[in-house]
């Protein structure tokens, strides 16, 4: 069995983080979405440290791709 909880909780600092940075994003932000899609690949790629997972997801948002969940 896989332990994501690195993972899980990457995603979930990440999320408490932006919103409270950016007022004019709410829980259900499809961003959130993109978000686990794009810290899954890192971990799907060997990165199991939650504090880089978390960096490489606040990075991420500053950033968003156009595309959508």
């Amino acid at each position: 069995m896989v332990d994501d909880v690195p993972l899980r909780t990457a995603v979930h600092t990440v999320w408490s983080l932006y919103p409270a940075r950016h007022r004019d994003v709410d829980a259900a932000d499809t961003r959130r979405c993109l978000l686990e899609r794009h810290l899954q690949g890192r971990w799907e790629a060997r990165v199991s440290d939650a504090e880089e997972l978390t960096g490489f997801g606040l990075a991420y948002l500053e950033r968003p791709p156009e595309d959508e969940c």
